[in-house]
């Protein structure tokens, strides 16, 4: 039998009870006292916590976002370019906005019906490849680039999972082929791949869009080349009548003004359409004016000409002996038209003897040859804002038989494109301008044009060239009242290091008008034929130099130039200080 607790044990147990009442109340009472602290450190700890979930997400926001597949391909889509527009404003290429298809291959569920599908809309994709792009695991594929309003629609009725459209800009050419060496041409992704679609990339456009720039045509100024569409395609028009005519394997044609080096147009053929430019890497496709390097025949007498005038050796009363042949060991140099007689410089000019310009440039010498000819841009690659350009052909050994030769066109190889930037230089005066194809003023041009040759010199060989307009070779370009001048060339093509007889490459080079030119002209055939409207004849003169003088006809008053009535007299008046004969005054409308 237990017994309860005794009288002394009771008062024991009551305090052990309220010792751990008070110890009770002392963690779980709600006194203000303490309440107080209890409620700083869990605010202290809430404020710690989303300080650092604060950072975290200040840390997150600072990292590169992943770069995946779609979000590439989205950037690419981005990129906007600036429109390019002729002299004139008109628009020569710009950007329209297009939607592209794609596929997440990973969120098709059936991939066979989703190709059966799609092929069915877009009857041009490739069944097979776009079953290999659904079969794999890549997170985003290109299904087409660039579909029509229609075929979107009939993929969007489609309603497959995992496909979807993305826009994208698209370059259009609306002149189509006109122009497309000089304009170059994009890749899918709106990348330039060539000519002034390239140079505008290195302007940095790819950058901004590679570092996540948001770029649109709208805030984007217009690059304005120096190009009139409409002389453009007025010069392409003839040199297209031209092969026809002579029945020519390619021909190219330019004019530039000589002031300022600007191109105003230029045309090459065969050329492609940059709106397709399938045949862009075609090899008989190539810009022939700046890509294509060809001996330019006797059109390079005027440089020989006008390298002995300046060294002062000549004058244009200076009698050369052109009799018979010129030996040098087995090679034997002859007139193409023959007058076997002691000739006057300029007769050397218009009867465009080999035999007097090999022996003028051999008065100069082989050193002051190659100066000369490098003082005026022919033994370096020349630069424009086009990429594509070729290096000049130069004799490796360069002796006393590569002057003469060289004198009158053969053994050295330019860019028709550079020819023209040295003969620019023989009739403005004497300045070395650089051609462009983008806007300039004179005066920007003459920041950089050093002087090649004198004044004198330059008014000795615009009158040299009107000259031969009027009673030399050049005579198919003297179109009524623009008081034009030239020089024709016709040079035996070099196939696998020897001279083709039947395959020439003809040259015409124009100025107009003489008196003081503003453009000048440059007409090139490759492998014209010999047809009963030139009877039966090939060279320059006939092809070359009666497209130039069309091209004369029809462009100049586009340009603004308009005819003139009467020649003014004292055209040349160094010239006329020598007592020599000079082009007929009044003589325009002849």
């Amino acid at each position: 039998m237990t017994s309860g607790p005794t009288p002394a044990q009771q008062p024991r147990k009551r305090s052990l009870r309220a010792r751990a009442m008070v110890q009770l109340r002392a963690m779980f009472g709600t006194r203000i006292a303490k309440s107080g602290g209890r409620i700083r450190l869990v605010a202290l700890g809430f404020v710690g916590l989303y300080l650092m979930i604060g950072g975290k997400l200040i840390w997150l926001g600072l990292q590169p976002e992943p770069q995946t597949l779609r979000r590439a391909a989205a950037e690419a889509s981005s990129r906007a370019r600036p429109q390019i527009v002729d002299r004139n404003g008109e628009i020569l290429a710009a950007d329209v906005r297009i939607d592209s298809v794609f596929a997440e291959p990973r969120n098709i569920v059936d991939k066979d019906e989703a190709v059966e599908l799609l092929t069915a809309v877009l009857p041009s994709l490739d069944a097979k490849e776009l079953r290999d792009k659904l079969a794999s695991r890549k997170g985003f594929v290109w299904v087409k680039r660039g579909v029509s309003p229609k075929e979107r629609e009939e993929v969007f009725r489609l309603g497959l999972p995992g496909v979807g459209f993305l826009p994208e800009h698209k370059r259009v050419y609306p002149n189509g082929p006109i122009a497309a060496h000089v304009l170059g041409f994009t890749n899918t992704d709106n990348i330039g791949i060539a000519g002034i679609e390239k140079y505008i990339d290195t302007l940095g456009f790819a950058e901004l869009s590679s570092a996540g720039f948001r770029v649109s045509a709208d805030n984007l100024q217009p690059i304005k080349l120096s190009l009139d569409v409409r002389a453009t395609h007025a010069v392409r028009d003839e040199l297209m009548k031209g092969i026809e005519r002579y029945k020519a394997k390619a021909a190219a044609a330019a004019i530039m003004d000589v002031d300022t080096g600007e191109v105003i147009a230029i045309a090459s053929l065969p050329d492609y359409d940059p709106n397709n430019p399938v045949d862009a890497l075609d090899p008989l496709r190539i810009n022939r004016m700046t890509v294509g390097v060809f001996e330019m025949g006797s059109t390079f007498k005027a440089l020989t000409l006008a390298m002995a005038l300046e060294s002062r050796k000549v004058t244009l009363n200076s009698r050369i002996d052109a009799r018979g042949g010129l030996r040098y060991g087995r090679f034997n140099i002859r007139d193409f038209h023959a007058q076997n007689r002691t000739l006057t410089l300029s007769e050397v000019f218009t009867y465009s003897s080999n035999v007097g310009t090999a022996r003028a440039a051999l008065m100069v010498g082989v050193e002051g040859h190659k100066q000369f000819l490098g003082k005026i841009g022919q033994l370096e690659r020349m630069r424009t804002e086009i990429p594509e350009s070729a290096e000049p052909i130069v004799p490796k050994r360069w002796g006393e038989l590569n002057t003469m030769t060289i004198a009158f066109g053969h053994g050295l190889a330019v860019a028709p494109l550079q020819a023209m930037m040295a003969v620019g230089a023989l009739v403005n005066g004497g300045k070395l301008v650089k051609p462009t194809f983008r806007m300039r003023t004179m005066e920007e041009a003459q920041e950089d044009a050093p002087q090649v040759i004198r004044a004198e010199t330059s008014e000795q060989m615009r009158y040299l060239m009107r000259l031969n307009a009027e009673v030399g070779s050049a005579r198919t370009i003297d179109v009524r009242g623009y008081f034009a001048g030239g020089k024709t060339g016709t040079a035996n093509k070099a196939i696998n290091g020897r001279y083709a007889t039947d395959r020439v490459f003809t040259t015409f080079t124009a100025i107009a008008p003489s008196d003081k030119p503003k453009y000048l002209f440059f007409t090139v055939f490759d492998e014209p034929q010999g047809v009963p409207e030139t009877q039966n004849q090939r060279t320059a003169a006939w092809n070359a130099g009666a497209t130039t003088g069309r091209i004369i006809e029809r462009v100049t008053p586009l340009l603004g130039l308009p005819p003139r009535p009467v020649t003014p007299t004292g055209s040349f008046p160094t010239v006329a200080k020598l007592g020599i004969g000079l082009p007929s005054a009044g003589s325009a409308w002849r």
